[in-house]
């Protein structure tokens, strides 16, 4: 029997962004790529947005873990991102949220190297990727 691959969805929003957008943006981008939130393994942000009330309903509607990862370890991740943001730097202290917090996390319960599996997709209010590290 093998192992599932780890994967990762990393999320950055707005300010009060609902739930439900994140979620909506979540199944499409994931629907795209012949997968659905049930493959997921967890979700993933920056500590900036740890008290983003939709982000923590969102997982909570999954039964999935989120994360919060600082910005000193998301910056690391800036050579390996499909495309930066000045707006997420100013804002969260690194160029990519969704992006970079889906690889950190991705290599980090997986132990292993991650690559961008769904590279960032956006709504009005939303950003979402999708790491994917196999076992």
């Amino acid at each position: 029997m093998s192992e599932r691959p780890t994967l990762v969805a990393g999320l950055g929003c707005r300010r009060d962004c609902p739930p439900g957008e994140l979620l909506a943006l979540l199944d499409r981008t994931l629907q795209e790529h012949g997968s659905s939130t049930a493959e997921l393994t967890a979700l993933a942000s920056s500590t900036h947005k740890a008290d983003e009330p939709g982000l923590q309903q969102l997982a909570a509607q999954l039964n999935l873990p989120i994360h919060f990862l600082p910005a000193g370890v998301l910056a690391g991740y800036h050579g390996r991102l499909s495309e930066t943001s000045a707006r997420a730097l100013q804002v969260a202290g690194t160029p990519s949220v969704a992006e970079a917090s889906a690889l950190a996390l991705a290599e980090q319960l997986s132990g292993q190297p991650a690559r961008l599996w769904i590279t960032k997709r956006k709504s009005a209010a939303a950003t979402v990727a999708v790491a994917r590290a196999n076992p």
